[in-house]
């Protein structure tokens, strides 16, 4: 086993032209200037270059610092397959595939695409349950298969253990350098100029926007930069004047390449993915590929390596051994097939195991698409779709937000910290992931200060954005071992504690500590405040000081940019607060439309305040006896704000909302005062029957309401019209508000989709699979939509799900407008995992004539027991 990586994969991909474009081994001279320079010639930087062209770009400079295609691109393992588990995802690696195998036809040149196929293999139920997704949503052909099947399809696979597989037979295989050259020809036939052994040594800023980008052979002056630079993007990022977070880590990835096998493996055989046994296989010139995600990856630093000494990594057997057992276990006949090599193919991966993409928070004009978490040659093409659009027209054409690097701050840059984080997600690539699973390592980073004040009193924690959130609260005596094991697509553990917790915020008072909410204070010395939100926002921002406005801020296609409630503390003055990911999207889109006005200020107030929100009927009584002021509705009305002393503590910002429906008051709290505030409240809470409650109560609450929430419901295609929020928008008022024009034309051509609330019925909760999020929706027994998020509600005693359904395309293939009527007289069914169940469709919450009917049942009840 003693070839040098090198040499070794020089004969992965036999390739005479993989490595220039040009032909030529001199040096092109450099431009001064150009439109837009990407960095980093591998597949995904010659997919941007590729469709940016294709949308019309001229002026376009790829520069990579060795030869085109020669990092991972050159060694990655060139398996092209859709089973992802995000629809983005999916939507991407789709796209790649039929872009992979046209561009044979476009360039002449062999990309080494066949049509493989894939199964992905199930050992035990769970697995099989995981697999019964919805990709056939997405259109994508896939099916589910009895084990006796992938016999059929791959003679090699031991199927004793096996309870099902996944079969997509559009998946493939490709030569990935192959495809490499075939975009980069294609982009230089449009005028895209890639200029090789040209080094990036930093981005030239000016006034928050890119000038120049400063090689090892001179400048170049450009109005765009793109960061396609892979395992040394965070490098990149690092050494620009103005420094760019692009949290991603390098890690070691291995495979095993197989001399032909004794019957040869015929090109077309099935790509194998075997997650329970954390490997793939797929065929290769007569023989095997196999690699996979071990337990114990092996992270590298990239900094001051070069592209020879990344690609001169070395084997590792021990390293390797379990998955070449697994691999063994999995296809017994390979025992005697003799092996050509292992190759060291470093790859990088991001704190969640999502793709960095968009234009960077803090410099304008910069944009990133790094970070593939081995997905890059599927990735590739359809992320290089969606950036060039973006870069054009300023979105692209899907909702890309879970991809979106503005879903992280610098708060994720710490090298430490994606050391750690990257060492947990590359084996979470294959391992099974139960709904509301957390992350384990870079925990703790930000937390409110009565962290430890609730973590003692069994608070159990989630993160989002850094930030620590209670779920909920093991009550004394419970056993934490088993909870914390608690593992499963059926009812969970804590049922009963998210259920006791309800309860309290319905008959009683709980108090929710939600400091990881984003707080921003936006004020000026003239109206210049109130003009700008009134352009931003949808809702009428107009008035009297100490009204709290629900709103959206949306985007030009009048889908929501941002969720969030702005009070008005005075005539010039405004606190923001929205959803505690929109931290770093929401000030950017803020700063992108303030004019440069030295009278107009923004602060970022998040860490200033702890809030605890006080849910349920009690909450104004706990209230009332700390300051000694009346909380009724006459004298505290709904949607207000108040500055107010609690206990000692002066200067609370209390607000008479509790994002629930229910009735009770949002606290924001200086934080030097949070936990006396805390502390008061939840001992004169003790005879109104307080206690803690966390975000899984909150979730219930808010979904029997029909609330949606940004970033499960609501997103950057959807419009106020299309969930039931009309009323939120000041059409009344002659103001020019950013989706206005999109929005009365919607309102003209009717609206193509419809948010509902969907009720179960038929479903057993203590037996049947639960729904989580993304199930189909079915109308009539035809697709009509995805559940967007789904809660167990404990006042209507079933599951409710919440997502968006649409009618069927009319003549010629265009969308019908969809009318109350059709969403009232149809059939309902969500399909969990494969069993569909009855549901009563809704376009307002019912939960009232629920309450209603339930409380006559216990009034019965209770008759009869004193009857008897």
């Amino acid at each position: 086993h003693s070839y040098s990586l090198l040499s070794a994969s020089r004969g992965l991909w036999t390739s005479p032209h993989c490595m220039t474009v040009s032909g030529d081994s001199q040096l092109l001279p450099l431009p001064s200037q150009a439109r837009v320079v990407i960095c980093g010639g591998g597949i995904v930087g010659t997919s941007v270059a590729y469709h940016l062209a294709k949308l019309g770009w001229t002026d376009i400079v790829l520069l990579e610092q060795g030869r085109l295609g020669a990092g991972t691109t050159r060694l990655c393992a060139g398996i092209v397959s859709v089973a992802k588990p995000i629809s983005i995802e999916c939507q991407m690696a789709n796209y790649s595939n039929s872009l992979y195998q046209q561009l044979e036809e476009e360039t002449g040149i062999k990309t080494g695409y066949v049509k493989t196929g894939s199964l992905c293999l199930a050992q035990n139920q769970d697995r099989f349950i995981s697999l019964n997704g919805s990709l056939k949503v997405m259109g994508i052909s896939c099916n589910i298969i009895k084990p006796k099947e992938v016999a059929k399809l791959h003679p090699l696979v031991n199927i004793h253990d096996l309870v099902g597989a996944l079969h997509l037979p559009a998946d493939a295989v490709v030569s990935p350098p192959e495809v490499n050259h075939a975009l980069a020809v294609a982009a230089a036939g449009q005028g895209v100029q890639i200029l090789e052994r040209t080094s990036v040594q930093q981005v030239l800023v000016e006034k928050g926007h890119v000038m120049a980008v400063e090689t090892d052979r001179g400048s170049i002056e450009c109005e765009y930069f793109v960061n396609c630079a892979g395992q040394w993007a965070y490098e990149l990022g690092q050494a620009s004047e103005m420094k760019v977070s692009v949290p991603l880590h390098g890690c070691e990835h291995f495979y095993l390449l197989t001399k032909p096998l004794q019957e040869p493996l015929p090109p077309n055989a099935p790509v194998v993915i075997d997650m329970d046994g954390r490997i793939y296989a797929r065929p290769w010139q007569g023989g095997l590929l196999s690699g996979g995600f071990e337990k114990n990856p092996k992270p590298i630093f990239t900094e001051g390596r070069n592209q020879l000494e990344i690609q001169n990594m070395q084997e590792d057997w021990d390293h390797f051994e379990p998955m070449l057992c697994a691999l063994l276990r999995r296809m017994p006949g390979l025992e005697s097939a003799e092996i050509h090599q292992l190759v060291n193919c470093p790859e990088s991966f991001t704190p969640d195991m999502r793709c960095l993409m968009g234009e960077t928070p803090g410099v304008s004009g910069y944009y990133v698409l790094a970070g593939m978490n081995s997905s890059g040659l599927a990735f590739a093409g359809g992320a290089g779709k969606y950036l060039a659009e973006w870069m054009t027209y300023g979105y692209p054409t899907a909702n890309v937000w879970p991809l979106d690097i503005k879903r992280f701050g610098n708060l994720q840059s710490s090298r430490t910290f994606l050391r750690h984080r990257v060492m947990e997600v590359m084996p979470l690539l294959y391992e099974l992931k139960v709904p509301r699973w957390d992350f384990q390592t870079g925990r703790q980073l930000r937390t409110s200060p009565l962290y430890d004040r609730l973590d003692t009193q069994g608070a159990r924690w989630m993160e989002k954005h850094g930030f620590e959130r209670p779920k909920y609260f093991v009550p004394p005596g419970k056993d934490l071992l088993s909870l914390d094991q608690s593992k499963t697509f059926y009812k969970p553990d804590w049922f009963d504690i998210v259920g006791a917790e309800v309860k309290c915020c319905k008959e009683a008072v709980c108090v929710i500590d939600m400091s990881s909410f984003t707080k921003f204070e936006l004020t000026s010395t003239g109206d210049q405040a109130l003009e700008l939100l009134q352009h931003l926002c949808a809702n009428d921002l107009d008035v009297p000081v100490g009204h709290i406005v629900h709103t959206g801020m949306l985007n030009e296609r009048g889908g929501y940019e941002n969720d969030c409630s702005v009070v008005r503390l005075s005539k010039n003055s405004f606190f923001i607060v929205s959803p505690t990911d929109q931290q770093v999207h929401c000030w950017s889109w803020i700063k992108k439309h303030m004019p440069n006005d030295p009278h107009l200020h923004l602060e970022d107030v998040s860490w200033k305040y702890t809030a605890l929100n006080l849910i349920g009927p009690r909450a104004m009584d706990v209230l009332a006896e700390l300051s000694y002021v009346s909380m009724t509705p006459d004298h505290f009305p709904s949607m207000f704000c108040k500055e107010m002393s609690v206990g000692y503590a002066n200067g609370i910002r209390v607000m008479s909302m509790t994002h629930t429906g229910e009735p009770g008051f949002m606290l924001y709290i200086p934080i030097e005062y949070a936990l006396h505030v805390y502390n008061e409240v939840m001992s004169v809470g003790q005879k109104y029957g307080i206690r803690n409650a966390g975000y899984y109560a909150l979730r219930s609450l808010r979904i029997e309401k029909f609330f949606a929430f940004w970033g499960q419901d609501l997103d950057a295609f959807t419009t106020p019209l299309e969930c039931g929020r009309e009323f939120r928008v000041k059409f009344d008022k002659d103001t020019n508000f950013l989706g206005r024009e999109a929005l009365l034309q919607q309102r003209q051509d009717g609206v193509f989709r419809r948010f509902v609330m969907l009720v179960l019925e038929d479903h057993d909760t203590e037996l049947d699979l639960w729904p989580w999020w993304g199930e189909p929706i079915y109308r009539n027994g035809q697709l009509a939509g995805t559940t967007t998020s789904s809660a167990y509600s404990y006042t209507l005693e079933r599951h409710v799900c919440l997502g968006f359904v649409s009618p069927p395309p009319g003549k010629e293939g265009l969308p019908t407008p969809i009318t109350p009527d059709f969403i009232n007289r149809g059939d309902y069914e969500v399909d969990i995992a494969g069993q569909r169940y009855p549901a009563k469709a809704k376009l307002y919450p019912f939960s009232s004539l629920f309450t209603q009917q339930k409380r006559r049942k216990e009034d019965m009840e209770l008759s009869n027991l004193q009857g008897k």
